[in-house]
């Protein structure tokens, strides 16, 4: 692994009351994750493949002596995976942790950290595809865009089928 940026060192103090999210990008679509939730954001270079494992489940990988389960966030969204070159592997990864697990978000792009006020959340709108609200709590409508926020629990609950 390089490139490691432990996301609470970046974030602004939380202040009581608000509702601070590490943004990402899967496509155009901006997705938030608790902030309380980020362990690391860092860069991942090297993933063992697990045969039979779900399609969502890149593999396994090394970060800093513990074994993190590689799920890719566009599969578990029910959206296409992206070309994987394994000889020159690059991926960006958020780390978490659940239920005494470690995992890592393999996502397209990482942004900012925003603090929002948790009045601005909203329910999900009805129109939303089945997949992604069956694994979001809600959402926030900023300045030009939406940003959905994502249960990291139901993501990283494999129990939990997403239906198509």
């Amino acid at each position: 692994m390089t490139d490691h940026h432990p996301a609470r060192d970046a974030s602004p103090e939380p202040f009581e009351g608000s509702l601070d999210y590490v943004t990402v990008r899967i496509g155009t679509q901006l997705l938030g994750l608790p902030i309380q939730r980020v362990r690391d954001v860092f860069i991942a270079d090297r993933i063992t493949v697990v045969p039979g494992a779900p399609p969502e489940i890149v593999g396994l990988l090394n970060l800093r002596g513990r074994v993190v389960t590689a799920i890719c966030l566009r599969q578990r969204l029910q959206l296409p995976a992206l070309p994987v070159d394994r000889g020159a592997l690059n991926l960006t990864a958020i780390g978490l942790d659940h239920r005494g697990e470690a995992y890592a978000l393999i996502v397209d792009a990482v942004g900012e950290v925003l603090r929002l006020d948790p009045s601005t959340l909203e329910p999900l709108p009805g129109h939303l595809d089945a997949a992604w609200t069956a694994l979001a709590g809600g959402v926030h409508r900023l300045t030009d865009q939406l940003l959905v926020v994502l249960d990291l629990d139901v993501v990283l609950d494999f129990d939990l089928r997403v239906a198509a």
